[in-house]
């Protein structure tokens, strides 16, 4: 279970907002949190992977303490070990496909089975400048797996990709977090899409 409550001031377009979080999300289950832009969506994810610090709280992960302001105390978000697929993709320019999912693990069968789930096996020896939007993202969201990360952060992980690809790849994930008892946060600003993936919801105001 990810127990978090903490403060963080964060700038949006309507000026300083007061993050506040207390809540708790369930291990090995997909959650969707959504709400209107500037809510903080994205910071969430940011200071779970302990790329953001918060100004005070306390955020607990299956029973250990990745942050807490009373002791000056953040995890390295090395040692968290958890996947992200951020919502500009971040790629490597200069890392083709196959590269990217190499840079995370040397297990040739699994990376034939993330290329299967992305439909990305023409593409191994492509670079991020000679695919489509869509490719990117798809190329992003198996990087983020291939360390097989027990927290896995997706940030609008599937606004690039038509409905049908979108439908299939889904299903695939669904069935791959099951059997890696991965918990998956998932951010998207329409609270209905992929409630057919999702386990659980959470709305921010």
């Amino acid at each position: 279970m990810i127990e978090i409550n903490i403060n963080k001031q964060i700038k949006t377009y309507k000026g300083v907002l007061e993050l506040k979080i207390n809540t708790t999300f369930q291990s090995q289950s997909v959650t969707r949190i959504s709400g209107p832009s500037g809510a903080g969506k994205t910071t969430l994810l940011k200071i779970l992977a302990g790329l953001i610090t918060p100004e005070a709280g306390m955020i607990r992960v299956d029973g250990s303490v990745w942050f807490d302001s009373v002791k000056k105390y953040s995890k390295h978000t090395q040692e968290r070990k958890v996947g992200f697929v951020f919502q500009d993709y971040a790629l490597f320019p200069n890392m083709t496909v196959e590269q990217h999912l190499r840079y995370g693990t040397d297990d040739l069968a699994y990376i034939r089975e993330l290329l299967s789930i992305g439909e990305m096996e023409p593409l191994i020896k492509n670079y991020p400048r000679q695919l489509s939007g869509g490719q990117q993202q798809r190329l992003a969201i198996l990087r983020a797996l291939c360390t097989k990360p027990g927290l896995l952060l997706m940030d609008e992980p599937f606004s690039a990709l038509d409905q049908q690809l979108k439908t299939k790849m889904t299903g695939s994930l669904k069935t791959l977090f099951s059997a890696q008892e991965t918990t998956v946060l998932l951010v998207t600003h329409n609270e209905h899409e992929m409630s057919e993936v999702s386990d659980l919801s959470f709305e921010m105001e």
